[in-house]
Order: structure tokens, then sequence, then C-alpha cells
């Protein structure tokens, strides 16, 4: 469809993928893409003008076009709808459950505690495993302990639970 014949919180059919989709178009992000919400799931989308078929029709319009027993609005579409109004509310974390198992880094600190000086992650993730600490299947896990750290390094600074001493050696801040 014509660039120009797109109009913003109209619905049209778009092609995403196989499927021929009703696409709420929310906002124009250039180029000929726009970003657009599923009408059937609620997820957002982006869509480029190309794949846009048919003519527009308003939400209201649209939800009358459907069958009886798909009238009803999902709950998905009715949230994303307000949710592009609505102001970003914090995320709550759900408290730790005391049987739960420590994180691979909250392992490699106590590990790092014991120890009497700097480990490399892969012997600090042979005493994990060894203590029961931490539980993996992955086929690297000591490049995933080594990443986390040095991710926890980069991210929080001075802060970090970790210090590098040498190269991949780490230690705990003091």
């Amino acid at each position: 469809m014509s660039k120009a014949k797109i109009q913003i919180g109209l619905v049209y059919s778009a092609k995403v993928g196989d499927s021929v989709l009703p696409v709420r178009i929310d906002e124009s992000l250039g180029h000929s893409r726009y970003e657009g919400l599923d009408m059937h799931s609620g997820k957002k989308i982006t869509v480029a003008a190309g794949a846009i078929r048919g003519d527009g029709r308003t939400t209201q319009q649209w939800h009358l076009q459907q069958k009886p027993q798909d009238r009803e609005t999902p709950k998905a579409v009715t949230k994303a709808s307000t949710a592009t109004t609505d102001k970003k509310k914090p995320v709550t974390v759900p408290k730790a459950d005391k049987n739960k198992r420590p994180s691979g880094l909250d392992a490699a600190a106590k590990v790092l505690a014991e120890a009497s000086g700097p480990l490399n992650a892969a012997e600090m993730v042979k005493r994990m495993l060894a203590k029961g600490l931490w539980k993996t299947s992955g086929k690297t896990p000591a490049a995933t302990i080594y990443a986390a750290i040095i991710r926890e390094i980069a991210i929080k600074g001075k802060d970090a639970r970790f210090r590098k001493t040498a190269r991949g050696m780490f230690d705990l801040a003091k």
C-alpha cells in the first residue's frame, strides 16, 4: 500500500510472515516502516508499508466485523492499547524463596569467600559443583560464570562483589 494512504490509529490487514493479520498502526518509524499492534495476540510488531493491505478501519469497526464468538476484545489487546498512554510502572521483583538455590554469581561469591586467594572461573565452577551450590547442564559453565562476573563488574563498577586481580583471576571486592 502507498505510504501516503496509511493512517495512524486505523486497523489494516498486514502480511506478517505467512499470515495476514489485523494490525492497528500506532506509529511511523520512518523509511516506510510502522509499529503496530497485532489485534489478535496483542503483541507489538513492525510492519513495512508494502505488507499493509486493504482499507483502514477504526478499531471499533474492526471489532464489529468480527464473528460473534470473536467479538470479545482479548485482554492482551485492551492492555496493549492502553499501555501506549500509561506511564511505565516500576517492576516489582519477587522476594527470594528461602529454599531456592543461589544463582551462579551468588555461588561464586560464596566459593571466593571460602577460598584463600583469587580463583579463575573454571576452579570456581569446579568447587561450586562439588559443594552442590549450583547446578548446570551447560557445555561451558566456566565461560558462563566468567561472563557473568565481568558483566557485574562492568555494570556495578565499585559496587560489584568481585574484582579482577589478574588475567582470568577474580577475588571478592573488599
